[in-house]
């Protein structure tokens, strides 16, 4: 297969309209679309990435209308952070409508929902007319693209169709936020901050993910976010390097940036998280050996930078 590279949201939704694969940007990360109501093209995200049959995947919408044909209701706690939060980085996980395939949802009763606030996916999903299921636009368990050439390095002719855009705003993915019990339980950290949830459904809490190996959000269940390198969690950087293949990232600058063969100093928790994945895969490309990134506070940002750090890590 040939996959076609065009800036034209249009030309895009034609490859989902034909059962075909479509990478776009949004602003979190790439994401690979299918026609949610495709079981077929659905089938093809799993195959083209390597991605586990019992890894659910996230339905994107361009207008709440599209919401009937996906979920039995919206709940009060998913209304008022669709309020104050669609469009933009968030889905929210309801009981799904019986019509949504069980491919699509791996085999769960629910289903994760977000609309992203990146005017070309608007402007692609739009062009769709569908629903459209999109994980991240990489192979399975590697870092997610933030870049279209990040996606064109993984999925270059596993793919129909790569829609060119610029480098993602966040670099994260989504928070995604169960909205089926009593209170909103956040089973993925992301850009939408848990104390931002707390401020409109102050009882909203982190999942507990422990208590179940069926996880209703992608991103919680397998080695995610992996280079080849070993990634190792360090605080303030003080130790020294001896060898040239060794990298680094974080906010502060370790006592020695000259040993290392790629480094790359953040001025910010948004910075260092728009910037992981993209050095990630650069670092990979230089044969480094080890990553060292250094831990920042798990608190608003930095709760979602750590989890991505830490799984990428975990080996």
């Amino acid at each position: 297969m040939k996959t076609k590279i065009t800036q034209s949201p249009t030309i895009a939704a034609r490859f989902i309209q034909h059962g075909e694969l479509v990478a776009f940007p949004t602003e979190t990360v790439y994401g690979l679309g299918a026609n949610i109501f495709d079981e077929d093209a659905v089938r093809k995200v799993f195959e083209a990435k390597g991605r586990p049959s019992d890894n659910p995947l996230i339905a994107h919408i361009c207008d709440l209308s599209q919401m009937e044909s996906l979920i039995s209701e919206i709940t009060p706690h998913a209304q008022k952070l669709i309020e104050r939060f669609f469009p933009g980085p968030l889905t929210l996980v309801l009981h799904k409508n019986p019509g949504v395939p069980a491919i699509a949802t791996a085999g769960l009763d629910t289903i994760g929902v977000r609309m992203p606030g990146h005017p070309v996916a608007h402007q692609f999903l739009r062009a769709c007319q569908v629903p459209v299921v999109a994980p991240s636009a990489n192979l399975s368990g590697r870092p997610s693209p933030t870049t279209w050439q990040d996606v064109k390095a993984d999925l270059d002719g596993r793919i129909g169709c790569i829609l060119k855009g610029d480098q993602t705003e966040v670099g994260l993915e989504s928070t995604v936020v169960d909205c089926t019990g009593s209170s909103p339980i956040v089973l993925r950290a992301g850009a939408v901050t848990l104390e931002q949830l707390q401020e409109i459904i102050p009882q909203t809490r982190m999942a507990d993910h422990e208590a179940t190996d069926k996880p209703r959000s992608p991103g919680l269940k397998y080695r995610h976010y992996s280079p080849s390198a070993d990634v190792t969690v360090c605080t303030y950087p003080q130790f020294t390097v001896s060898l040239d293949d060794e990298a680094y990232i974080g906010l502060d600058a370790p006592p020695q940036p000259a040993s290392f063969k790629k480094i790359l100093i953040c001025a910010n928790v948004e910075e260092y998280a728009r910037s992981l994945f993209h050095f990630f895969r650069e670092c990979d490309q230089a044969g480094v050996r080890i990553i060292y990134c250094q831990a920042v506070d798990k608190a608003g940002l930095g709760r979602a930078l750590m989890d991505r750090i830490e799984r990428a890590a975990t080996k």
